[in-house]
C-alpha cells in the first residue's frame, strides 16, 4: 500500500489510465478530499463508489480523482493548463500524459535548430526512443507526486513513482493553483 493518500491517488489513475490501454489523450483530474466530497456531496460520492459502506475502507485524508472533460484537440498542453483555475474544493489535481521519451546519452546526436514538429518526428525514428505514460498530481501546498510506466514494461509492479520525475509537468500543474 502506498504511503500517502497523493501517492494512492497518483497510482490509482495510473492504474486507470492503463485500463484503457495506450495511445490515449492526456487525461485531467481534480483530486478532492473524500470525507468532505462524502459530507457534501453525498448523490456523487455514492456515484462514484464512495457512500458511507466505502467510508470504513478509505484511509483518513484519502483523496478521490474526478476525471475531467477530454482536453480541447489539437491544443498544446502548457497554454491548456494556463487557463485553468480550480474551485476551493479542489485540493489537487493530476494530468496522465503518453509521451516519447530518449535516454539522456541521444541528447547529444539531435540535430540544432529543429522546431518543435521537427524535433517530435526525429524523436519518433530515433531508435532509442521509450514510449512511456507519466502521471503527475499536485496538491495546493506544492506537495507533488509522480508515477511513469514504460510501454515495454506495462505492469503494475514496474511502475516508477517519485515527486521529482517530471518537474516541469508539476510546475505547470501548481501554477493553476496560484492566484
Amino acid at each position: 500500500m502506498a504511503a500517502s493518500p497523493l501517492t494512492r491517488a497518483v497510482l490509482e489513475i495510473d492504474d486507470y489510465a492503463s485500463g484503457l490501454g495506450w495511445d490515449q489523450p492526456a487525461r485531467l483530474f481534480a483530486l478532492v478530499d473524500t470525507a468532505r466530497l462524502r459530507a457534501q456531496e453525498p448523490a456523487l460520492a455514492a456515484q462514484l463508489g464512495l457512500d458511507e459502506e466505502a467510508a470504513g475502507q478509505s484511509p483518513a485524508g484519502s483523496l478521490t480523482p474526478i476525471e475531467q472533460d477530454e482536453l480541447p484537440a489539437g491544443a498544446q498542453l502548457d497554454e491548456f493548463l494556463a487557463t485553468i483555475a480550480w474551485p476551493d474544493a479542489v485540493v489537487g489535481c493530476a494530468l496522465t500524459v503518453e509521451r516519447l521519451m530518449l535516454p539522456p546519452a541521444a541528447e547529444g546526436s539531435m540535430p540544432e535548430g529543429l522546431n518543435q514538429k521537427q524535433l517530435a518526428r526525429w524523436v519518433a525514428k530515433h531508435p532509442e526512443r521509450k514510449e512511456v505514460r507519466m502521471t503527475v498530481a499536485v496538491l495546493r501546498d506544492g506537495t507533488r507526486e509522480s508515477a511513469v510506466r514504460l510501454r515495454e514494461k506495462d505492469s503494475p509492479t514496474e511502475v516508477l513513482t517519485g515527486p521529482d520525475l517530471v518537474p516541469g509537468l508539476a510546475e505547470a500543474l501548481s501554477a493553476t493553483f496560484e492566484e
